[in-house]
This record gives structure tokens, sequence and C-alpha cells, in this order.
């Protein structure tokens, strides 16, 4: 194979001097491959292997107890292994939740902005996308109740903590009342929280588990993955919900005939847990991303300042700019990736290619040097 035409390995594709900071994803320095190793030899060492069998359709039983365990503690509320469901990602499981809990021209509800390739899901599915507003304390819950008056959607999707892309929390009391308002309307609730465990700051209100009903009236299903907290690769995430909301999901077709989901990487992935490796790891993520984000911060404030408008996030990936002037930053994507750099345009994240004058950037694949050019490029671009 030639070097003109490389053999491709991963989604992101990053040429020799490009710094993009369009990319959503762990650096390959954050990849913890020592740790993988470890805990695959340790899980190979014995001659247990009920692991390589077809799954147990929720999932593992000694991955979900364990998985429960490390879940607990960190969410400071009790999760059981009755809650939790297996998935492939967090985006593989909200593909399955589409299939199990909606229909073509059924309605759903968004944030406005929402993370963009849940769009894409959404289009698959060929349901109808209603967008709510937004502000810095997340989903506006008066926009949701005037909806609530002429529509009843089958579910509402949101990424209450560290938002993808606008970084901004829902706060505790729209967390209750959205959950209130889920049983009082008899609509789902889809929560990504694959971002909760990345804090770097101010510490958000707990899960939106904490505010759901526990019995057959909880209407809340949580996703969570292993591709921000360990690696992407592994294809390996959860979802949270009460045991009648995931029956469903264990006796649809697709489990019926291929069995629970990564049984082998689920195994592998306890290991780490069991070890505290996770643990640690989750740790050292925590001191990088936080210095990313730092940098990104201290980078726009001297490279762009007056020139774009943001508010710094407490966790997750992502800044998210307005241009003071106005301008539609999709034409601006061509001047950026000429002067090697990138960005995501805002109209990517809006049911109807609104928020023009936005952009998303990521801190999370580049570390803090190379994020302070990636900035400083950018500015010279938007000049």
């Amino acid at each position: 194979m030639s070097r003109a035409n490389p053999i491709r390995t991963t989604q992101a594709d990053t040429s020799p001097g490009m710094i993009d900071l369009a990319i959503g994803h762990p650096s390959p320095s954050l990849l913890p491959l020592e740790l993988i190793r470890e805990a695959g030899s340790l899980r190979l060492a014995t001659d247990f292997t009920p692991y390589l069998q077809y799954g147990y359709e929720p999932g593992d039983g000694y991955f979900r107890s364990a998985l429960a365990a490390f879940l607990s503690r960190h969410y400071g509320l009790p999760v059981s292994e009755g809650q939790l469901f297996v998935s492939g990602g967090a985006s593989q499981a909200l593909d399955l939740l589409c299939t199990v809990y909606a229909k073509p021209g059924d309605t759903v509800f968004v944030e406005e902005p929402t993370y963009f390739l849940a769009l894409r899901i959404f289009a698959d599915h060929r349901l109808t996308v209603v967008s709510l507003p937004t502000d810095q304390g997340g989903l506006v819950i008066e926009a949701l109740e005037e909806q609530l008056k002429s529509r009843r959607p089958a579910f509402l999707y949101t990424v209450p903590t560290h938002q993808n892309p606008s970084g901004a929390t829902l706060s505790a009391e729209r967390r209750r009342r959205l959950m209130e308002l889920s049983r009082e309307k008899g609509f789902l609730v889809f929560a990504d929280e694959v971002y909760h465990l990345l804090t770097y700051g101010h510490a958000p209100p707990p899960p939106l588990a904490a505010f759901d009903s526990k019995g057959p009236e909880g209407r809340l299903l949580s996703l969570g993955s292993f591709s921000k907290i360990l690696a992407p690769g592994l294809r390996l995430g959860w979802i949270q919900a009460s045991s009648p909301l995931l029956r469903p999901l264990t006796e649809c077709g697709m489990l019926d005939s291929g069995g629970g989901l990564n049984p082998f990487i689920s195994a592998v992935v306890r290991s780490a847990i069991d070890t505290g490796l996770q643990d640690a790891h989750l740790q050292r993520l925590r001191r990088e991303y936080g210095s990313r984000l730092e940098a990104m911060g201290s980078a726009l404030e001297r490279w762009l300042s007056g020139k774009v408008e943001f508010s710094s996030p407490d966790g997750g990936f992502f800044f998210w700019l307005r241009l003071a002037d106005g301008r539609d930053s999709a034409g601006l994507l061509p001047a950026a990736k000429a002067n090697r750099t990138s960005f995501v345009p805002g109209s990517a994240f809006s049911v109807h290619k609104q928020q023009r004058d936005r952009l998303r950037l990521s801190f999370s694949y580049h570390p803090p040097q190379a994020i302070l050019e990636g900035v400083r490029r950018l500015a010279e671009s938007l000049s």
C-alpha cells in the first residue's frame, strides 16, 4: 500500500502538521495499552471460558455486578446489577433504544444545539425531530412544558452533563422537573451521560437516575460508555434503567439471535475495574483533560478575545464559541483547513441548520502545546 493511499484503521484522519480541533476523541497517548494488556492477561490466565460463548442477553452478570459497584461509588447513589444492560457503546445503545421504543414518524424532542451524530441515528429511524432551546443551565424546561401542550414525544434525548457541544450542565431543579414531566406526560427520557464522570471543575448535580422513580413508573434510560473513560475501540457501554424498561431490550430479536453484547470485552474491563486500573486511569484522564481545558481557555482569551464569546465548561471535551461578528462559521472552515486546523460548524448541531454563528472546538485529542498553536492558527483564519 502506497504512502498516498494508506490503510485506514481509525475514524480520525489527521495529516502531518494538522491540528484538528474538531476531533472529539482521546489522543493516542491517552489510549491505555498497558492497562488493557494487563487486564486482558489477567482474564486469559484463567480457564474460565463462558465469555467466549454467546452472552447472557442483559450482559455478563459478573461484569454488570462490577460495573454497578463502580457506578455506585462514582455517582454517589446506589446502582444495582439488575438496572444495567450492556451495550456496544452509547451510539449502539441509542440506535437500539430507537428500534425498541420508537417507530418511523414518531415525534422526539432534542436540545438545541444537540449532539450532531445522534441526529443521524434519529434520521436513520425516520423520526420527526423537534428541537427545544437551551441556555447556560441546560434544557429550558419552560419551553418543554409549552411543547407538551400540543405534542407527545416518544422520548426526549438530552446530554445533561457537560453537554456536547455546548458544555452546559442541566441544573438540579431542571433535572427534577424534567423527570416529573416525563412521568406526568408519559414520555421517556434518553439521557446521554457519557461525560458525567469527566468533571474537572465544579461538581455537577447527581445523574438523572437520582431524580427518577425507582419503580415501574420510571421513565429514564441513561447511556454510559467506556469510550470516554477507557478506550473507544472497546465498543463497550451500558444502559441504566428500571427492570421494566430494560426487559424489551433483552427480549429483542437481535439479542435473541446473537446473545448479549461484548461478553469477552466485558470480561477484560471487569478485570480493569476489579484491580483498580479503571479508577487510576479515570483519575489520569481528569488531570490531563483538565490541563487541556485550561490550555484552550487561555488560548482563546489570548488569541480570540473580542472575536468570540464562550464560557469555559467544567468537564467533557468541548468549547462552544459564538462569533462576535455573527458570521456563518461554515464559510470560514476552508480558511481554517488551509491553515492546518479545523472545527465543527455550529449548524451541524441544529435540527434546522441554525446556530450558524457558532462553532465547536475539542480539547481532548491534542496536548496543551498543540492546542495553543491550533487556536492561534484558528485566530489567523478568522481574521
